[in-house]
């Protein structure tokens, strides 16, 4: 930080009690986030966690800005990163995605993140068959957050079931078949 400064965080075990509550109750977890950002407004990990609970109630609009604000407090946060590339894919911005991706392409080759934004900028090209490579091989690495590894199986599942469209033989774009998923919840903490 430019002032020699450091970041007050918010306790891991208050942190785990927002988890926890938010599980029991989203509209009470949401107020007491709002109470712990009062008291840590750049904490990464309280603005990832908003933007989570913000997509999960489809305020992508919000979500967007509290994940953006996420990584510009923390730039190597990369799960959120990843998120905040994740969300804007799948509200139709593939350039944006990309360029919230951009520092995670130095993670090593194996690293799990990596290999799911490999493969979704493969989607972005409608490379399909990369994509899926891709995918998996960040699936079968990916044990830290085991949700992500679902919604990476939907995608591929999508390519799939659905290679063509409807009317004639062109290829599904790969920014609607992201949008087509009805069940996409980045609600990965």
């Amino acid at each position: 930080m430019p002032d020699g400064k450091k970041k007050r965080l918010c306790s891991d075990e208050r942190l785990k009690a927002l988890v926890d509550a938010s599980r029991a109750d989203e509209s009470r977890g949401l107020r007491l986030l709002d109470e712990l950002l009062s008291g840590y407004p750049s904490d990464p990990r309280l603005l990832f966690f908003k933007g989570s609970l913000l997509a999960g109630a489809h305020d992508y609009g919000a979500a967007r800005i509290a994940m953006r604000q996420a990584v510009d407090a923390a730039p190597d946060y990369a799960i959120a990163r990843f998120q905040l590339g994740f969300l804007e894919l799948t509200s139709g911005e593939p350039i944006a995605a990309q360029e919230s991706w951009g520092p995670l392409h130095s993670l090593p080759a194996d690293h799990f993140l990596r290999l799911f934004v490999t493969g979704l900028c493969h989607l972005i090209r409608d490379e399909f068959a990369d994509t899926i490579r891709c995918l998996e091989d960040g699936i079968s690495r990916n044990r830290e957050n085991l949700p992500l590894n679902r919604d990476m199986q939907l995608i591929i599942d999508e390519i799939r079931t659905k290679p063509r469209q409807e009317r004639g033989d062109a290829a599904v774009s790969s920014v609607g078949l992201l949008l087509q998923q009805a069940s996409f919840n980045p609600r990965k903490h």
